[in-house]
């Protein structure tokens, strides 16, 4: 389906001030149209959809016949969630385009919240053209149709469409789901059970048909449909929550308790499958639809924030974790997400606080203590992280998994970096014990020998096993690289930290590697060259003087070649870069 305008997958990127990318001296009334209208455009490359709205409905209003900036002020409001100011586009836009799928769709599902079902059905039967359109078209008319009252015209109009292998899931998921709502169960349950039979790995054909079996059988009977959902994708949420309340004898509610429920639900499923595909444009406008209809819907927000982190946008993404309510067992979720986006805004005390806040509330999730360390670490809040990486160590379970071994290995790099090499060392060889060929855990351990002029043959061994497994790593061969050099064959060194570069053309370490060894080997116009090259490529602070120092002397004469100091030596590679895949 081709949408119309180019600003579907636009984002907004800032909280509440549309004109945040401009002057806030700027009145937007006192902009030209041909101002706005560009104004407009760069917001839709920034993927800022709500500046973009702004400045589309500004221009509009000092040209209001111009069909196109109609168009894109409409598209932006939908991709912003400004459902209500799309609804009143929508309306101008179909008073031009009665055809126009995505204003037909937008009005019906608006007509849907207030109750207007008639009208919701004619505009939604307008709004198809496509394998995607025409699914969503009918679960949206027969939500319609059962919210008037009809069940059965409803039912059957579901039945009636025809379509890819991958119709019959949501074909039977929402039968079944109108069905129980009108209080036919046993229909119901059957089509629940043939969706289940289709695909047992879909979370909502699970949760509903759970549900059912604790209303219509047995709590053992929901506990084992979770059970098995649990060892395919273990400990989510909503499942342990299902467990636990069919544990407890409970009968649990039907998901959805009305027509604008039923709708959202449409929504979001086919939003959330299109997004997790590659389409984000499209899945932008269903979720922006579903949470219109239901503002709380917790899946479908976290797939809004979701979808908001593919297209990098960490600011909106914040936004809508925020919304996610308290009450929801998916709430830990959003919040250990929230922290990672705030990290990446550069908010990292506020995730830091948020992170601890959760770790509190139940002191062994990995998952909270993990995001925590990797948080502190990218800070270079060592100390810090080599405690939380403990909390990790300290809640593992005894069963020796090789993906244990993350723990060992950041905390070894926080050790390490904190000064505390025997420690560290002693993680580092944890971590191969449980995995003994990670490629990142070798670089680091086998580095770190080489430059404190221990044990080289084996450190020699691991760094050139990493490189076998990473020969495209440019922090790994420089590692190589730098290991050559500490050894004293220089040509190896020049040999590899060449090849560094090529790889990581811009990392200012392996520059500043490449310059040490040009040298080495004479090449001391080249030398000076990467030297300074290194340091305009923004190094650490405390790199800076000694480069400034080498552009100006050249190198000093060093003492023997791999007896460096460890509490002076630069820091492996990987610990500066830190890419986080150690796992």
């Amino acid at each position: 389906m081709l949408l119309p305008g180019t600003v579907l997958a636009q984002t907004p990127d800032h909280p509440t001030d549309t004109t945040a990318k401009f002057p806030t001296s700027v009145d937007l009334k006192s902009l030209t149209t041909s101002g706005s209208y560009l104004a407009a455009r760069h917001a839709s490359v920034e993927r800022d959809a709500a500046s973009a709205a702004a400045f589309y409905r500004s221009a509009l209003r000092t040209d209001p016949k111009n069909n196109e900036l109609l168009d894109r002020a409409f598209i932006s409001s939908v991709a912003d969630g400004d459902i209500d100011e799309a609804v009143k586009l929508a309306e101008r836009v179909l008073a031009v385009d009665k055809s126009n799928r995505i204003a037909r769709l937008v009005m019906g599902v608006h007509d849907i919240k207030q109750k207007k079902y008639a009208a919701a059905q004619n505009n939604i039967n307008q709004s198809v053209r496509g394998p995607i359109t025409d699914l969503v078209a009918t679960l949206l008319s027969a939500w319609a149709t059962a919210g008037a009252g009809d069940s059965k015209t409803a039912v059957a109009n579901i039945d009636k469409l025809t379509g890819p292998e991958w119709y019959p899931l949501f074909k039977d998921l929402h039968a079944g789901m109108i069905l129980e709502l009108a209080g036919k169960e046993k229909e119901a349950g059957i089509r629940f059970e043939r969706a289940y039979k289709l695909d047992d790995s879909m979370l909502r054909i699970t949760e509903a048909y759970a549900h059912w079996l604790s209303r219509n059988k047995d709590a053992a009977a929901a506990t084992a449909i979770y059970e098995a959902f649990d060892k395919k994708l273990a400990r989510h949420p909503l499942v342990q929550e299902g467990l636990r309340e069919t544990k407890a004898g409970k009968k649990l509610p039907p998901l959805v308790d009305s027509a604008q429920a039923g709708a959202a639900e449409a929504l979001y499923g086919i939003g959330a499958t299109l997004s997790r595909r590659g389409g984000e444009d499209l899945a932008l406008v269903y979720l922006q639809l579903a949470l219109h209809l239901q503002p709380n819907h917790p899946l479908a927000l976290l797939s809004l924030a979701d979808l908001y982190e593919t297209v990098k946008k960490p600011q909106m993404a914040i936004k809508v974790y925020e919304r996610v309510p308290a009450s929801s067992p998916l709430k830990r979720n959003a919040q250990i997400q929230l922290a990672t986006d705030l990290d990446s805004a550069d908010r990292s005390d506020d995730a830091i606080k948020i992170l601890k806040d959760v770790i509190t509330q139940d002191p062994k999730d990995l998952e909270a203590i993990m995001a925590l360390g990797n948080i502190e670490r990218g800070r270079k809040k060592f100390a810090d992280c080599a405690k939380t990486y403990s909390l990790g160590v300290d809640s593992l379970p005894a069963n020796n998994d090789k993906a244990n071994s993350v723990y060992y290995y950041y905390r070894g790099i926080c050790l390490e970096r904190s000064k505390q090499w025997p420690k560290a060392e002693a993680d580092m060889r944890k971590a191969l014990e449980l995995q003994p060929d990670q490629p990142h855990v070798l670089n680091y351990l086998g580095y770190s020998w080489i430059d404190q002029g221990v044990n080289l043959d084996e450190g020699m061994k691991m760094i050139k096993r990493a490189v076998e497994q990473r020969p495209d790593d440019g922090y790994i061969v420089d590692s190589l690289g730098w290991a050559y050099y500490r050894i004293g064959n220089y040509e190896e060194a020049v040999k590899n930290l060449e090849r560094a570069i090529d790889l990581k053309p811009e990392d200012p370490t392996i520059n500043d590697h490449l310059g040490d060894a040009y040298w080495k080997v004479g090449r001391k116009l080249e030398a000076k060259f990467q030297w300074a090259h290194a340091r305009d490529l923004k190094p650490e602070p405390e790199e800076l003087p000694k480069i400034e120092a080498k552009i100006q002397n050249g190198l000093a004469d060093d003492p023997a070649p791999a007896a460096a100091s460890a509490d002076t030596k630069d820091a492996p590679a990987d610990a500066k870069k830190d890419d986080g895949k150690g796992g």
